[in-house]
Order: C-alpha cells, then structure tokens, then sequence
C-alpha cells in the first residue's frame, strides 16, 4: 500500500477540532455539549446578505479568479470607510481567511525559509506553514504581560538569514489582544530593517473593545513594498460559511504572484461573493455588524467576569476579537476537556473547550491553558462558564484521590 507524503504527515490536527469525536460520541449519548472551542458566532448573519444569494444567475458559474469587480470594489470601498486606500490590482477575493494566509506564506517565503509568529497563535497556522514547507519561528508572549510583543531585541533575537516575514493576528486570535500603534510600527521598522513581509491577519479588525482603535498593517507609512493584508468577512458579517477572504498588498509583485495562485484554484466562491456585495451596498451595513460588536462585547464582560469568579482560573481581559486565553487549575488541559467530553455532566449537559497547547510551537508551553469563544448567547454562555466551574471542582478532587498504585 503506498504511503502518505511526510508533508501531509507533519500537519498537526486542529486543536479547535482535535477532539470533535468525543463530542459526537458525547452528542449521540444524549448530552448537551455548549461550544466554546470554535469561533462560530451564533448570531444570524444579515438577511441583506442571504438575500445576495437570490440574484444568481442560472448558472452559478466560475467567477474571476481574483474575484468579481464588484466583490473586489465593494471590499475596497469597505476599507475605505477606515482610512485605507486601494486599487483594485491590489486585492483579490480568497476563499476565506486561510486561503489568504495560506497564499501569503507561498508568496513570501520559500521552501525552509522561516517566519515569526507571536505565540500563542491561531493552530492552523501551524498546518499553513506544513503546507507550504516552510518553518515557524515562535516568538513566545505571556499572559502575565497581556500577550504584549516583547522587546525590539527579542525580536531582532529570531531573526536569521532564512527569516523572510512577521506574520501577526491583530486583534488576536487566542488572545484577544489588540496592538497598539507603537507595537504596528516597532514591527514595520523591524520589517524596514532587515527587508522581512509584515503579514498582519486582520479578521477581526472590528472587533475591538473599551475604545481602542485598531491599526491596520496597511495603514502604516513607508511599508508599500513590505506590508501584506490578510482577511475574511466570516466573523464580522456572522458568514463563516460564505467562505469570503482577501489578500491585499500594495506590492505589484506580490499581487502578480497572489493572481497567478489564484487562477491555479480557478475562482473564489460565486454566491458568497453575491452576499458580501448585497449586503455591503444595502443600508443595513454598519449598523447590523456595530450591533453584533457590542453584543460580542457584552459577552466578554460576562465572561470575564464569570471567569475571575471560578477558583483557579487567571486570564486577561480581551480587548479584541471574541476569544480569551485562560490558565486552568489542572495539569493537562486536552485531558481535561477530553474529560468533560467523556465523564463529566451536569443534568445531561457539558462543555467543550479548546485545549491551549495547539496554539504554541515550542513545546511544553501552554499545556494547563485552554482558548474559550464567546460565541454564545448570553444566557448559554452563563449556563457554559457554571458547567466549566462546576467541572473544575469536580476534576480537582478526582486530582486528589490517589490512584491504586499510589496508595
């Protein structure tokens, strides 16, 4: 029988959906399982944008490869609205964020070159860069500092003759952490400095919090040939299903190479393109995606608020996207959440988790942290965080009770 490619080898599982067979398992035995390990909002996406839908064609045909002209206008008229101007050569439609990720790494980098990404980072990074053979430099932030970047001389410390980009989520996923301006242009005269990409992951970029502004990578002066945006209209239009990116750089060799990938793949999704253009030119945008914001920042609160509450438990307020960072009283964050999947019930209800370990490159690190979503409504998210307390106690004095060979 052949074999598989080492390459297909080495792409680690999803440590959002590594333990999704428990949860079946748990599912088919009647339970009730409240997920947090995913971030998919729950909050119905804009009718003006299922409506987009119904102006398909007969046949729902290939569209452009790098996107219909009037998906691609209506992105940049979207970053217009924040003091971001673009040509329309200098964007293309991806199918979804990891797509655009994906693209941006085989642009970048070659095979063995090397990237730096601040950990704890979004997992499947980790299966981006397998993909595309190239090699992540983690550069390690802490929960104790916020998950702030450190130093100018940590950084420049990862740099070596085959780092040839900085890839940064802002605002963060796992973190929630938003960087401030003086972080973005530390990072860009790094970039300057030793001719490296600065590839920023913006999905979230509205999803910020407390007053703070996001700075995109775009924004920043002097960059043009350096700076590579990444995003996705699956959170803050709630269409994770639409399959909608892009990829945007003011780089004419790099968007050269971005069409050249994108026709290797034909097109983008023809009727989430329909959606994002319906809803992107009805009046109903902003304001539905501003309410959905505030309803996710009410959810942080609660969160955050419950979370401090729970014995044990430390993490930081998020100030961005819909997820926290939390440290856990237990030895093993995946044994534990594969625990509550398998033993573990409050009247037939239970919680699911993403262990925190997938989220770090250097091993060992972040084995007793774990990422939360809070992608539920508020009354589901109160019920979940009392499950994950409630477990939590419980685990503690399983913990303590010896085992046969012990005693």
């Amino acid at each position: 029988m052949p074999g598989v490619s080492t390459r297909a080898g080495r792409v680690p599982p999803s440590p959002i959906r590594k333990l999704v067979p428990l949860a079946d398992r748990a599912k088919r035995a009647g339970k009730k399982v409240y997920h947090l390990n995913i971030g998919q909002p729950d909050i119905p996406t804009p009718r003006e944008f299922l409506e987009g839908f119904r102006k398909a064609p007969e046949v729902l045909a290939y569209s452009p490869s790098p996107g219909f002209e009037e998906a691609r206008a209506a992105f940049i008229r979207y970053y217009r609205r924040f003091g971001i101007e673009l040509e329309q050569e200098q964007l293309i439609i991806t199918v979804g964020g990891s797509e655009a990720v994906t693209f941006a790494m085989l642009i970048a980098l070659d095979p063995g070159d090397e990237i730096i990404i601040p950990e704890p980072f979004y997992g499947p990074y980790s299966g981006y860069a397998e993909i595309a053979n190239v090699k992540i430099v983690p550069l390690t932030t802490h929960l104790e500092e916020g998950f702030r970047l450190p130093s100018r001389g940590e950084i420049e410390a990862k740099i070596t003759e085959r780092t040839k980009a900085i890839l940064i989520t802002n605002p963060g996923n796992p973190t929630g952490v938003v960087y401030t301006q003086e972080e973005l242009e530390l990072l860009g005269e790094i970039a300057l400095e030793h001719d490296l990409f600065l590839i920023s992951d913006e999905v979230y970029r509205e999803f910020v919090y407390d007053g703070l502004k996001h700075t995109s990578v775009l924004e920043l002066p002097g960059l043009e040939e350096h700076a590579i945006l990444v995003d996705s209209i699956s959170k803050r239009f709630s269409a994770c299903g639409a399959r909608i990116g892009a990829l945007a750089s003011r780089n004419k060799d790099v968007m050269a190479a971005a069409m050249r990938l994108a026709q290797t793949r034909l097109s983008p999704p023809t009727a989430g393109q329909l959606g994002l253009v319906n809803y992107l030119n009805s009046p109903a945008y902003p304001r539905k995606t501003e309410e959905m914001i505030e309803e996710f920042r009410r959810r942080r609160d609660l969160l955050y608020e419950r979370l401090l509450g729970i014995p044990g438990v430390r993490c930081t307020k998020p100030q961005g996207a819909f997820y926290v960072m939390a440290q856990l009283p237990v030895a093993d964050a995946e044994e534990f959440t594969a625990w509550l999947l398998t033993d573990f019930e409050r009247e037939g209800e239970t919680v699911m988790l993403a262990p925190g370990e997938g989220f770090y490159k250097t091993p060992g690190l972040g084995k007793s942290e774990a990422r939360l979503a809070y992608v539920l409504n508020r009354g589901e998210l109160e019920r979940a965080l009392w499950l994950l307390g409630e477990a939590l106690a419980e685990y503690a004095a399983l913990e303590r009770v010896p085992s046969e060979a012990e005693a």
